[in-house]
């Protein structure tokens, strides 16, 4: 049976319901439903396994984003953030897309970059010519130590060359290993195979090998998302559908020529890939530094969106950055929540989930800029601020509504106000919560 992502106000119902919703559509456990209620999840002695000096667990909101449809397929999408408005704006935009027929995606195969430094070369072209003449013996000595990558159809797949015969410690080559984790992110695997390399290389240059590490500059492993939304979905009460278009497509450009322009149109788009990337198990500060990285390949920092009106009037965008994500490994099956995210998105390889976090950067883009083209940002945001200012004023469960409310009807959404309402409403001062004072 088909099921639809399209949840007309799931918001509004209570987070039980919520969570009774999601178990449903991926066949929870009741454990399995305990762990997102808090009950079950990552324990003290877990997290002690997983780094060093460990002390604690640190826990942050999941949220559902809904009315996803990706290559005709529903998803909802498990998003880990503390800011308040991406997950309501993030779903609301893919309502838009959804009537455009969703989101396509593609992506390329699960290719990371090993990079190895080579100094104290003789000859430094000699060395380049070198190790291409012996690419095949190379690719074999990197797949001996590629274990479950490698019987799993990964592995090596190439090795290129990058002379660089000018720097401040002299000339220096940049040897690259092309490699296929599939599944995996692959980060132990391709630091396991370039430091296994190096002393060939060493022998076949005569130079000396100092860095072995992968890059997470992954531009062979980029994730593409494009998507419409028909003019008259975008029409406010102030604005035209075309017009709302128009102001958008005006937004975008703006992005595209002005860095710092382009630096916060992209931290909104990292809003949503951050959040299902931790979601998920994954590195997020790789993703972050692989996709800002990208957006200066031009030799200036610019947007990772792109949107124009089409022939029929319609809004159109596109995405395209690099996203090496895996689905087995790390922290993606050690952390329960991250292991219950990935059931409840059903994806079924590295590669689909990169191209659902693909999706949900071009939807959370869309929110952004539609919003400060046509209403303004603080509008939304505000009214999403108002709950967690209230929660901080000492309000707790059906107070909570009724602070929101009065401070978004007085449009004095202030902590000093919401203490004053708490006041007035419950007859004393509650206790605010910690760190409020």
């Amino acid at each position: 049976m088909n099921q639809s992502s399209r949840l007309p106000g799931f918001y509004k119902k209570p987070l039980s319901e919520r969570v009774s919703m999601v178990a449903q559509w991926a066949d929870l456990s009741h454990e399995e439903q305990e762990t997102l209620l808090g009950t079950h999840g990552l324990t003290a002695s877990q997290a002690d396994n997983m780094i060093e000096n460990a002390i604690g667990v640190y826990a942050l909101p999941l949220g559902i984003a809904t009315n996803f449809q990706i290559n005709n397929k529903d998803y909802l999408i498990p998003m880990v953030i503390e800011e308040p408005s991406v997950v309501a704006a993030v779903s609301n935009a893919a309502r838009l897309f959804r009537a455009g027929g969703g989101f396509t995606t593609s992506s390329d195969e699960p290719v990371m970059i090993g990079q190895i430094q080579i100094l104290d070369l003789p000859d430094i072209n000699h060395a380049a010519e070198a190790v291409l003449a012996n690419k095949s013996l190379l690719l074999a000595e990197a797949d001996k130590v590629g274990g479950s990558i490698v019987r799993h159809g990964g592995g090596a797949r190439d090795i290129e060359v990058r002379p660089i015969p000018t720097t401040s410690i002299g000339p220096m080559l940049v040897v690259h290993l092309l490699y296929d984790t599939r599944d995996a992110m692959g980060a132990n695997a391709i630091n396991t195979a370039v430091e296994h390399l190096a002393p060939h290389l060493e022998a076949l240059t005569g130079g000396r090998v100092n860095l072995r590490i992968l890059s997470n500059l992954t531009d062979r492993r980029k994730a593409r998302a494009q998507g419409i939304i028909p003019a008259h979905e975008l029409a406010t009460d102030g604005l035209s559908g075309e017009e709302a278009v128009a102001a958008i497509v005006e937004a975008a450009v703006f992005a595209e020529v002005d860095p710092y322009r382009a630096t916060t149109h992209n931290k909104g788009i990292m809003n949503g890939i951050d959040a299902v990337v931790i979601a998920s198990g994954n590195d997020w500060r790789a993703i972050e530094s692989g996709a800002h990285a990208y957006a200066s390949r031009s030799g200036q920092y610019t947007s990772l969106t792109k949107w124009w009106q089409d022939t029929e009037g319609n809004l159109r965008g596109s995405i395209e950055l690099p996203l090496a994500l895996g689905t087995v490994g790390g922290a993606t099956r050690v952390h329960p929540a991250a292991s219950l995210a990935l059931k409840i998105l059903g994806t079924t390889s590295a590669r689909e989930l990169s191209e659902v976090a693909a999706a949900v950067g071009l939807a959370q883009n869309l929110a952004a800029i539609k919003a400060l083209a046509t209403e303004g940002i603080q509008r939304g945001h505000m009214r999403m601020h108002a709950r967690q200012l209230a929660v901080a004023a000492g309000a707790q469960g059906d107070l909570v509504p009724r602070v929101v409310q009065a401070m978004i009807k007085e449009g004095n959404i202030r902590l000093e106000r919401a203490r004053s309402l708490v006041q007035e409403i419950t007859g004393s001062t509650l206790s605010p919560a910690p760190g409020t004072d």
